[in-house]
């Protein structure tokens, strides 16, 4: 896969292509570059922290959208141990901007939930750049509801820009299937754990995001608006969109210390997107143990601390 940098990553390029090229000459049989390999990997490290620890707002919203950050389906190759995908809403048609099914982690039995957007032309339009229609949600309520009858957890990976805006989707209750889908998350028997991996866009992300444990990836974001739309309606400007971006308070780290989220996971060096298989065992871990420590909850006593939960958002004193 062609590596894609950001703007501000282009530093980093240049060292990624010299380390690659000094290793292809090491494994033709050439000199051996090790020494000057190594010199250079540990510059690009000291550059990677120089520049992630200082991202801004609307650099950590570019990182949560890059083209080559994991997806759920990417997450489900690397991260599940057998996966038995269901489809369609059993009302209206299936909807493939929401991958659901079946599957386990080492013994664990779940019913996972995803957004999936796509990397190519086509693959975007497939899965409608990762943005649901009512019937995906319909379709997401219904493994809910059949992880609820069979007692098993319920995980939900996040990354959609928001709900699909079209006529058709409004005329088929778009609002209606969010609404139904947050009242049934609340009251759901079954744990819940709920991962924003990328995006998470307005309704379209909440319909999937009531759980017991919220977790954020270090670079995605959270919100209610996108930044864009938010400069459209303040400024009536959608070029404004990176002054939107940090009085939204859209990152991880400031939906944890509004007390919305209950935990960042740490990406690899440079960001999810340049070591798939790192992130997907890193989330693996913090799942299973989630799941764990939550198994150790009766339902009821999971209930009121999710009610609980949702009641302290937003509490503030004067």
């Amino acid at each position: 896969m062609i590596k894609r940098y950001l703007d501000f990553e282009k530093p980093l390029e240049e060292l990624h292509i010299e380390i690659e090229r000094l290793q292809e000459l090491s494994s033709g049989g050439h000199e051996n570059y090790q020494a000057d390999i190594k010199k250079l990997k540990k510059k690009l490290a000291k550059l990677q922290r120089d520049i992630f620890s200082n991202l801004s707002p609307w650099q950590q919203t570019q990182l949560a959208r890059h083209p080559d950050r994991p997806y759920c389906k990417d997450y489900i190759k690397l991260m599940l141990d057998g996966f038995t995908e269901l489809r369609g809403d059993r009302r209206f048609a299936e909807d493939s901007s929401i991958v659901g099914g079946l599957c386990r982690i080492r013994s664990v039995p779940l019913v996972l939930i995803g957004h999936q957007k796509g990397r190519d032309t086509k693959q975007k339009l497939a899965h409608n750049f990762g943005m649901p229609n009512p019937e995906g949600y319909r379709k997401a309520l219904r493994l809910m509801k059949l992880a609820e009858k069979f007692a098993k957890p319920v995980l939900t990976l996040i990354d959609t820009p928001g709900a699909y805006p079209g006529i058709g989707a409004e005329e088929r209750g778009q609002a209606e299937a969010i609404a139904v889908n947050l009242r049934e998350m609340c009251q759901l028997r079954v744990p819940i754990v709920v991962v924003v991996t990328g995006e998470g866009g307005s309704g379209g992300a909440l319909a999937l995001g009531v759980g017991d444990r919220i977790i954020m990836l270090e670079n995605s974001i959270y919100s209610v608006i996108s930044p864009e739309s938010c400069a459209a309606i303040l400024w009536r400007n959608t070029s404004k969109a990176r002054e939107a971006a940090d009085p939204l308070k859209l990152t991880a780290q400031d939906a944890y210390n509004l007390g919305i989220i209950d935990e960042i996971l740490t990406e690899p060096p440079g960001g999810a997107h340049h070591n798939h298989k790192t992130m997907a065992g890193i989330l693996r871990r913090a799942i299973l143990r989630n799941i764990k420590e939550l198994n150790n909850f009766s339902l009821d006593e999971l209930l009121e601390a999710r009610y609980n939960k949702y009641r302290k958002i937003g509490q503030f004193e004067e």
